[in-house]
């Protein structure tokens, strides 16, 4: 089986992208971020068309999640427990196949404080608002794991794990997706037995990146960051093939400033 993620960056600006890609590589399970579409605008019939049945969790041009599959979408879960009331759509859970799938889109959380200068720290709100949600996440994980069923978490986490995984460290030290206290929460989801996929397979391997900006030529430089991860429970890790990063996507002209990662699983 392969599952894909990929924040699309607006799934209606970007559908002549997104079709000739699924054609082309023709995963089973697709994870969409940012999809910036209210839910009811969704453009499922293009998706059905190509043999995917679709669920999406969406708002008014920001954030949404979607999840596409060849399979039945069953159980849902839209939004983390004791989070249903957030305005923000950046969580979608099924069940597909006997796999715990989820789409995520964990909050950007720029800028980090209220005033860099200030001390002790004083965290801005947007900023706040990433670490509350990252410890609803991980507390929900904790839950799941203990079901012991295959789970995959895949999506845009919005963080930056090691420095091998950003193309300019030292740059990126203030910025939430690799302040320390970011990484800090990563990794103690990592740590609850968590595998990350593509780091497991390729743990020493350079300029794997999933996201360039559109602004001063990252692309072309391939200045670029590693935040699309797929997060393996014990039972999913064992059947984990491959992990791979398509850069393909990124060049093609009106494209997403991310491009999609493939996990592939033994079923």
């Amino acid at each position: 089986m392969k599952i894909a993620t990929w924040n699309v960056n607006s799934v209606r600006a970007r559908m002549p992208n997104i079709l000739t890609w699924l054609k082309t590589s023709s995963p089973d399970i697709v994870l969409f971020q940012e999809i910036k579409c209210e839910t009811s605008a969704f453009p499922a019939f293009e998706f059905e068309a190509l043999g995917y049945k679709s669920h999406a969790l969406g708002q008014k041009s920001y954030n949404g999640v979607a999840i596409l599959s060849r399979f039945p979408i069953e159980d849902t879960l839209e939004h983390l427990p004791e989070n249903e009331n957030d305005p923000q759509s950046r969580y979608l859970e099924a069940t597909i196949q006997g796999l715990r799938v989820a789409s995520l889109y964990l909050p950007n959380g720029n800028p980090v404080t209220l005033d860099p200068f200030q001390s002790p720290v004083q965290f801005s709100d947007k900023y706040l608002y990433k670490l509350v949600w990252m410890e609803r996440f991980q507390k929900h994980a904790a839950q799941l794991l203990n079901k012991e069923h295959p789970i995959i978490f895949g999506g845009d986490y919005n963080i930056i794990p090691e420095a091998i995984d950003v193309y300019d460290p030292k740059g990126w030290e203030l910025d939430a997706l690799y302040y320390s206290n970011s990484r800090a929460a990563y990794r103690s989801l990592i740590n609850l037995g968590f595998t990350e996929a593509f780091r497991t397979l390729y743990p020493h391997q350079k300029n794997s990146f999933t996201f360039w900006d559109y602004q001063a030529g990252a692309w072309p430089k391939d200045n670029g960051l590693r935040i699309d991860h797929f997060l393996l429970s014990p039972e999913a890790a064992d059947r984990m093939i491959t992990c791979t990063i398509d850069r393909t996507p990124r060049g093609e002209e009106k494209a997403s400033d991310h491009t999609p990662v493939l996990l592939e699983l033994q079923i």
